[in-house]
């Protein structure tokens, strides 16, 4: 494939003119209630987590922007190549990675525990896009031609449930579902594939862990087990239920502060802020959210060639999907799967991906005008 650039390339400060800054900025705020629910979780002190995840969401802003200035071109280019090093890094954790929480999902590098599942949401995202740009429709409708996505999918989702690791798993899936239904599939094909699925579920009964199974059972009937697997849930939902309208105040949510809330800094962080803020609180936050995925199908939508819109079309479902399973897994909607709730919960790899993601969306859109062709040739801008 060959690349041909055009001979009116724009400058940096063109770019910069470029950015949608507004969307930067709702970044900004959603990061910063993030912090703001960090500290009180931390009983009024920036460190362990606020401190922490500051610099992380500086360093992250500075990679979005440096990410928002690269040519669109360049990481269709270079998809193959980062999903490829995504995919070692995953193997790699099964080589070599360290054990928390029961689960073995990072790789330890001295200053940060990388997780690789996350790096892949997005390398999978530029893959398919790569694979899909220029497909005709005749193509998409051919069995054979989607056999190679399926095995770019298939590979990382089966490393990610060795781990053992079900949401990240599940959100691979779903995201990847998102790409192959925007790229033209049919729907009969999802249909059948769902259908197989729903068949396959007591031959997968049997290959789940025990403390799958056991999260399943729970979802089901928490108040079965209400001092063991129903714990998290019920603590959870007690909390929800306790923050009435407007909340018991910053800081002052009793079922966190006196450690009843489990995880409240990572994947219950939703309920402690609604306890402190109320449903207005949670309510504000979904609004933040369901802005920044308006902005992302507007910005993504206005993309010439297919590639960049599939790229910023799948990367905000993604990020759709984050917000979705989080705060449904902490009102007990789904089953407890282990999302952090985006921009808001504690977590480096998490914070960095979701900004290069953010990133990439921004180049979508400042690169807009640029078609790239079929063979992958662009037209003069």
């Amino acid at each position: 494939m060959h690349f041909r650039f055009s001979r009116s390339e724009m400058s940096l400060r063109e770019k910069l003119w470029h950015v949608s800054w507004s969307f930067v900025l709702l970044v900004t705020v959603i990061c910063s209630v993030g912090f703001l629910t960090l500290y009180s979780a931390a009983n009024g002190n920036v460190d362990p987590w606020a401190s922490r995840q500051i610099v992380r969401f500086l360093v992250g802003l500075v990679v979005m922007l440096a990410v928002a200035m690269v040519d669109i071109r360049f990481w269709m280019r270079w998809a193959y190549v980062l999903y490829a090093v995504a995919l070692v890094l995953l193997i790699a954790v099964e080589i070599r990675g360290s054990v928390g929480m029961g689960a073995q999902r990072w790789i330890d590098l001295g200053f940060i525990q990388l997780q690789p599942s996350e790096i892949m949401k997005i390398t999978l995202v530029l893959a398919l896009a790569r694979y899909f740009h220029g497909a005709s429709y005749q193509d998409v409708g051919r069995p054979v031609f989607l056999i190679p996505p399926l095995m770019m999918v298939f590979l990382p989702v089966g490393l990610v449930l060795k781990q053992p690791d079900l949401g990240t798993a599940m959100m691979l899936t779903l995201a990847s579902g998102a790409m192959f239904f925007l790229a033209g599939v049919r729907v009969w094909k999802f249909a059948l594939i769902i259908s197989a699925g729903l068949a396959a579920i007591p031959v997968a009964w049997k290959f789940m862990r025990e403390y799958q199974r056991q999260r399943i059972i729970t979802f089901l009937n928490p108040e079965n087990d209400p001092l063991g697997a129903g714990y998290h849930i019920l603590q959870s939902k007690i909390a929800l239920g306790s923050g009435g309208l407007f909340g018991k105040g910053f800081m002052l949510g009793t079922q966190s502060h006196l450690n009843f809330l489990p995880e409240k800094q990572t994947d219950f962080i939703f309920t402690m802020l609604a306890e402190e803020w109320g449903m207005v609180g949670g309510v504000v936050l979904v609004a933040l959210y369901t802005l920044i995925l308006v902005y992302g199908y507007a910005m993504s939508l206005r993309a010439r060639s297919q590639f960049a819109r599939l790229v910023g079309l799948g990367l905000t479902t993604t990020f759709f999907l984050y917000v979705f399973i989080n705060i449904a897994m902490v009102m007990g909607l789904v089953p407890v799967v282990g999302v952090p709730l985006p921009l808001i919960s504690y977590g480096g790899t998490a914070m960095l991906t979701l900004l290069f993601g953010f990133g990439l969306i921004l180049s979508v859109y400042i690169h807009r005008d640029i078609h790239i062709g079929r063979r992958g040739a662009s037209d003069d801008i």
